[in-house]
């Protein structure tokens, strides 16, 4: 695990980009306040994944994620500055199951930009490492923090 946190620092060395130090609240967990029960239809879902234009399914919250691939999307999202609404899948075994279903992806975290899947962990380090999660974030009008590394860099220093 703590591998995937030496990638994640190790490749943004040259972005010099400045990290968020202050108290502000980069994420949303919509109805997270609401004890009502929530039926996770796809209908559901759909509108969840669409309610803003980055979405994440994680175990736990940004502020204490219960998993290291969670961690890990979070800590990624955090370095662009990227506000996204997240939802704890450990609060409700249906959610988890359905989101799964639902992506036909089998794995936690999931990770949607304009209301498509983009992946878990793995896709979003992978992208974050060759510059193509800017241009992801870019075309869903969201200017990432890291915007002024080159992705030619990048793949430098992945080479290394």
């Amino acid at each position: 695990m703590g591998t995937i946190f030496r990638q994640i620092l190790r490749h943004n060395l040259p972005y010099k980009a400045a990290l968020q130090t202050k108290n502000t609240r980069l994420w949303s967990s919509v109805g997270a306040t609401s004890n009502e029960p929530q039926n996770y239809t796809k209908d559901v879902l759909k509108k969840l994944v669409t309610s803003n234009k980055v979405v994440v399914f994680m175990k736990g919250n940004p502020s204490a994620p219960r998993c290291g691939f969670s961690n890990a999307v979070v800590q990624i999202l955090r370095m662009h500055g990227v506000a996204y609404d997240a939802h704890d899948v450990l609060g409700s075994d249906e959610l988890r199951q359905n989101i799964k279903d639902f992506t036909e992806w089998p794995t936690i975290p999931q990770v949607f930009i304009n209301g498509e899947f983009v992946g878990g962990c793995d896709i979003l380090l992978q992208m974050h490492h060759n510059g193509d999660l800017v241009e992801e974030l870019k075309k869903a009008g969201i200017e990432s923090a890291l915007k002024e590394a080159e992705p030619s860099q990048v793949k430098e220093d992945v080479k290394k």
